[in-house]
């Protein structure tokens, strides 16, 4: 089966901003193919491609994600041109992007959203965009998108970096860091609320039971009003500290389960970035 690598964007990440990287790209006629860890810990979740790793499917919007496990189990050429076919995305668990090396894409997006490069090379491709901070435009990447809420979210940045990490939450509602659920301890982690719920401040959203103390959780409350925008899956083991969820204060129900503002804003300076470096659906190469 052939593929047409003209219109292949590999996109390391898929959370909530990578995956409405990956959306608006398909809007625009792109052919993104995703990649993810084996354990995602992405909390918004209805709005995750990463979902798949879990599910085998996961479906953000009206755009679907499919499962191709590692590189390795799958011929991965096949495995993609199936998917492009059915216009759904193929995402492989592929912690370390080995695929880039393999097929050669037309352009990297880098959305891990680690706060620091990972590993990612300007010459990974003819188009490499690093998202958020930690990349320099120029040097590991060609542009840089930035995440920051403000006055600047979406800009793209051809020469220097994204403003840094700064470990407050945008305001949203007149709330920043009173939006985040953090784990109280590590442990196995239970969610007792589901996204979309409403929370109340000071009920218990969720519990860690620590490793050391089994049967004895450690609850996380609301510390404000709102909507369960996101909350980590259950089973999982975390530590302690860890981002866990995220309460919306506007209580739109609908913002749970459609990309967000942000994350289309940044979509936006990728794409940007992609036709500024000559990057088109129909000739590039």
């Amino acid at each position: 089966m052939s593929m047409d690598k003209a219109k292949l964007v590999v996109i390391k990440g898929a959370g909530d901003l990578a995956s409405g990287i990956a959306l608006r790209l398909v809007h625009a006629g792109f052919s993104p193919v995703m990649t993810e860890v084996r354990a995602p810990t992405a909390v918004r979740r209805t709005v995750c491609f990463s979902e798949a790793v879990y599910n085998g499917r996961a479906r953000v919007e009206e755009v679907t994600a499919v499962l191709v496990r590692t590189i390795d189990e799958i011929d991965e050429i096949d495995a993609m041109s199936a998917c492009m076919a059915r216009k759904e995305i193929a995402l492989f668990v592929d912690e370390k992007a080995e695929i880039v090396r393999r097929i050669n894409p037309a352009a990297v997006v880098d959305a891990i959203m680690a706060k620091r490069n990972t590993g990612t090379k300007i010459t990974d491709a003819k188009t490499v965009v690093g998202v958020g901070p930690g990349f320099t435009a120029g040097d590991d990447c060609h542009a840089v998108v930035e995440t920051s809420r403000g006055h600047t979210l979406g800009r793209v940045i051809y020469e220097g970096g994204a403003i840094p990490n700064t470990g407050i939450p945008g305001n949203i509602g007149g709330y920043t860091i009173e939006r985040l659920l953090r784990t109280n301890a590590s442990g196995i982690f239970t969610a007792r609320k589901r996204i979309g719920d409403f929370v109340h401040r000071g009920e218990v959203v969720a519990e860690t039971v620590p490793e050391h103390n089994l049967g004895v959780p450690v609850p996380i409350t609301a510390a404000i009003d709102g909507i369960l925008r996101g909350i980590l899956p259950s089973g999982i083991p975390v530590p302690q500290g860890m981002k866990a969820g995220d309460i919306d204060p506007r209580c739109e129900k609908d913002h749970c389960f459609t990309v967000s503002d942000k994350a289309l804003a940044v979509a936006g300076g990728v794409l940007e970035a992609l036709l500024h470096f000559g990057f088109n659906t129909k000739n590039h190469g």
